[in-house]
């Protein structure tokens, strides 16, 4: 990943993530993103249409575009290769909690994170 695409990522931007659903139609949501390492990290309560969705199949795109500069994007396709919970989970939620908020997140409902390895990448920005 190089370091446009990482400073995209590790700010508070916007992303879309897409996941296939059974039939293989893709499911897209709009939802924060962080990076760890190389890897991308997204979180969801399980039982989620799109935890569902990964946990069946790993193949995912992500599209995030700067939020005040939206021609500045990356779009990029990928694996789960983890799924974090509990305390390890928690670390993460709360970190991106911190970058999106300025506070924790609020511990009402169990989250789990996932962990995905870019494969394919692509930075634009006009």
């Amino acid at each position: 990943m190089d370091d446009d695409v990482r400073a995209l990522l590790g700010a508070p931007n916007i992303a879309h993530l897409a996941t296939l659903l059974k039939d293989g139609a893709p499911h897209s949501i709009a939802l924060w993103i962080g990076v760890e390492g190389e890897l991308i990290s997204i979180f969801t309560w399980p039982k989620a249409l799109k935890a569902r969705n990964m946990d069946r199949d790993d193949r995912v795109a992500i599209s995030v575009h700067q939020h005040d500069r939206p021609l500045t994007s990356a779009t990029i396709r990928g694996r789960v290769v983890q799924r974090l919970e509990g305390d390890p989970a928690w670390a993460i939620v709360d970190r991106m909690s911190q970058d999106y908020q300025g506070t924790p997140y609020p511990r009402d409902q169990e989250m789990v994170v996932y962990l995905i390895e870019p494969e394919r990448v692509r930075f634009e920005a006009y």
